[in-house]
């Protein structure tokens, strides 16, 4: 029988088998194994985890102000006057318009039924601002990625889209949403390069850093619509009528003209309406 003998200092030797040294071995081998498998399950769980929670759009901070809303120049529609002062408080809004990647996510997650985009000339491309969702299809894509982020993520009232699309309290007065040349910052009828919307942010920003406030396509926004609302309205956080017919859409789209891509240009369509010219993008109150 082998021994392995080991001297402590100046104290008497203790002896171990060859067996005793393989048992150690084992029990090394063994708690190392456990460790291994610990680490694992802990990066898989890890994993899983940040799989299945949604990206987060990117939200850009708007800050509280005053401004005045509506329109009293040559072009202006009857529902853009009377111009009145209105202060909203502060929130943020998303960077970009709700992509067809994020808002597939949703419905990869929910079941919730992803229009068909095949014959409206898309192409794979992940980063186009979503279509083809009526009212309650955006707001569903609000509630869960509520429910997945615990915050309050929700459409903009028309006041607030307003607000950020003039660049709220960094505003230069512009026109359109960050130039009064509506080629720098929007996809219109004038420069499209295809029949459909363009990838978003893929023009310049207006004063806050959003993208696409104009043109490209409408947005959702939660108000119902009256024409006459601007005469009646609240001046601080209006939240629109208490009912109506027809629910708020801003921004103009890929099909509009000059005219129809202003900032203070208002339109309105039905909750079920559903075109490849609108879409929405999310905001979260602070």
């Amino acid at each position: 029988m082998h021994v392995i003998s080991i001297y402590r200092g100046n104290k008497s030797k203790t002896s171990y088998t060859k067996q005793d040294s393989q048992k150690l071995t084992r029990i090394s081998k063994s708690r190392y194994m456990k460790k291994l498998i610990v680490i694992t399950l802990l990066m898989v769980t890890i994993f899983v985890a940040k799989a299945q929670t949604p990206a987060k759009p990117e939200m850009i901070k708007v800050k509280g102000g005053t401004f005045t809303m509506g329109s009293m120049s040559g072009v202006a529609g009857t529902d853009e006057k009377p111009t009145h002062s209105v202060t909203v408080s502060s929130f943020r809004m998303s960077k970009y318009e709700t992509t067809l990647a994020e808002y597939a996510a949703f419905c990869k997650a929910t079941g919730h039924k992803l229009s068909d985009f095949s014959n409206d000339n898309w192409g794979t491309y992940d980063t186009r601002p979503v279509t083809i969702v009526s009212f309650d299809d955006a707001n569903a894509y609000c509630k869960w990625l509520s429910e997945q982020t615990k915050k309050n993520y929700r459409l903009p009232t028309e006041a607030e889209w307003e607000f950020a699309a003039r660049g709220g309290t960094k505003s230069k007065g512009y026109i359109y949403s960050g130039s009064d040349d509506l080629d720098e910052i929007a996809w219109t009828r004038n420069n499209r390069s295809r029949a459909s919307p363009s990838l978003v942010g893929s023009k310049k920003p207006n004063e806050l850093g959003l993208y696409d406030m104009s043109g490209n396509v409408l947005e959702w926004c939660s108000d119902w619509y009256s024409d006459s609302y601007y005469s009646n309205t609240s001046s601080t956080n209006p939240q629109g009528p208490v009912s109506g017919t027809d629910r708020v859409v801003r921004g103009g789209c890929w099909i509009s003209d000059t005219t129809d891509s202003r900032v203070a240009k208002r339109n309105h369509v039905t909750p079920g309406f559903k075109r490849d010219v609108l879409g929405f993008r999310v905001v979260v109150s602070e």
